[in-house]
């Protein structure tokens, strides 16, 4: 607008009053002074027209702003504050107009502020909804997160009545801080809890480290068994690091008393066999003294009916071992022998009496040396048939199992052999510690001298 026009606009709204510039009265607004004339009256009403025309561009500029913008209630403030100036600010032109623009401004923010409370209310009132609905929930993580977001939400959220604000802050703070005051009194439990199982443990382990290097091997096994049954009744849900932690200290302790009592049963198994051993040898040795003693018995039968039952007394003896083991079963074997040799010798000997003038002590200890001498003289004849027999077969494999009998055979004949013989040499000492019979023995001795020196 040019400064005729400018000058003209002022008149409308303002006037000069001793050198003063005016505003002329509008609306509820009295007359008031703007300004000075500072040399020419005309030239300082264009002046404060000027200054009108750049408070109307500042209102026009919010004015644009505030069409241009969702959240209009954030104008509110701007508005009011130059509606204030209104009165205040020195210039001259149609602040009536002005003050309509920023009154009609202000009552489409409020009423735009009103329409968001209403919809701010609802929001709001749904979150509270939402909260209070989750206020007692379990799943910590979950509820904590959708908890979070609400409150987020809810600061994001414009305000509402003021009547209304205090009430529906206090039922959202309320749900809020109900679930988690909840879940921090759960957690502090649950800590709490952990703290009891974790000492509940740790007390498991320390028995166990002091029972580990026990002597009392039975009484101790018992004990560790109830702290493994113990350890398995304890529970809880501890971190499955300090858990592994924990199960491998415990374990360990019991790892090492059982390695121990291991040691000990082996160690225990070891001296019981060897006192075991010990024990049937002796037993066996005493079975071989009873068995040489047999043939002390008068009545053969009655001998071999007992040689019969130590060797079914010697099986059950259990087993000894080392070379005097071998040596003993050698003895017995050959005692048992001897009994069944002398048995059968005394059965021969019945088929064949002697003559009535031939039937003295010694007449009968001679005739069965000569017949246990023919007996020798047989199997030394059969020896010598399975030797020939032996000699002759060839080494092919499948002559195996027929040459391991005739070697067995032989062996049997020569054992038989060597009982009988010293059945003679018993025989010849009876007979030497006969007095009845000792001239006879002398002669019968020269008499064999004689026959091998012819």
């Amino acid at each position: 607008m040019e400064n005729k026009d400018l000058l003209e606009e002022a008149k409308k709204f303002g006037f000069i009053q001793d050198n003063q510039v005016w505003l002329k009265p509008f609306m509820d607004f009295p007359a008031r002074q703007v300004g000075e004339v500072k040399e020419v009256e005309d030239e300082s009403l264009v002046y404060f027209a000027h200054r009108f025309d750049q408070f109307q561009e500042k209102v026009m500029a919010l004015i644009k702003k505030i069409e241009e913008s969702e959240n209009k209630g954030s104008f509110l403030m701007k508005v009011m504050h130059l509606k204030e100036q209104i009165g205040k600010y020195d210039a001259v032109g149609d602040f009536e107009a002005l003050h309509k623009i920023l009154t009609n401004a202000e009552n489409e923010i409020k009423a735009a502020i009103s329409r968001n409370r209403d919809k701010n209310l609802s929001t709001k009132i749904a979150m509270i909804t939402e909260a209070e609905g989750l206020q007692e929930s379990i799943d910590w993580k979950g509820t904590s997160e959708r908890l979070k977001e609400l409150r987020a939400n809810w600061i994001k959220t414009g305000p509402v009545e003021k009547a209304l604000n205090e009430e529906i802050e206090e039922r959202f703070r309320t749900a809020v801080e109900h679930f988690f005051t909840r879940k921090k009194d759960f957690f502090e439990d649950k800590h709490a809890m952990l703290n009891r199982t974790l000492d509940k443990y740790k007390a498991l382990i320390a028995q166990s480290e002091e029972l580990k290097h026990s002597d009392d091997f039975e009484g101790t096994t018992k004990k560790l068994k109830e702290l493994q049954n113990q350890w398995k009744e304890v529970g809880g849900n501890l971190p499955r690091k300090t858990s592994n932690e924990l199960w491998t200290k415990f374990r360990a302790a019991h790892n090492y008393f059982f390695e121990r009592l291991k040691n000990r049963i082996t160690e225990t198994k070891v001296e019981s066999k060897e006192k075991f051993m010990e024990d049937n040898l002796n037993r066996k040795k005493q079975l071989v003294v009873e068995a040489e003693e047999l043939l002390n018995l008068k009545n053969m039968q009655e001998a071999t009916t007992k040689a019969k039952e130590l060797q079914a007394t010697w099986k059950k003896v259990g087993p000894a071992k080392g070379a005097e083991s071998d040596r003993v079963w050698e003895r017995f074997m050959i005692a048992c022998d001897k009994v069944f040799e002398m048995s059968s010798l005394e059965h021969y000997m019945r088929k064949k009496p002697l003559p009535a003038e031939k039937n003295s002590p010694a007449d009968q200890i001679h005739a069965r040396i000569n017949a246990l001498r023919d007996f020798i003289k047989y199997d030394k004849q059969e020896v010598d048939v399975l030797e020939t027999n032996l000699g002759k077969l060839s080494t092919a494999p499948s002559n195996e199992t027929f040459r391991t009998m005739l070697q067995g055979k032989i062996r049997n004949f020569n054992r038989k052999i060597t009982t009988k013989t010293e059945l003679i040499d018993f025989l010849k000492s009876r007979l030497n510690n006969s007095p009845a019979a000792s001239a006879e023995t002398t002669v019968e001795a020269g008499s064999e001298n004689a026959t091998r020196q012819e």
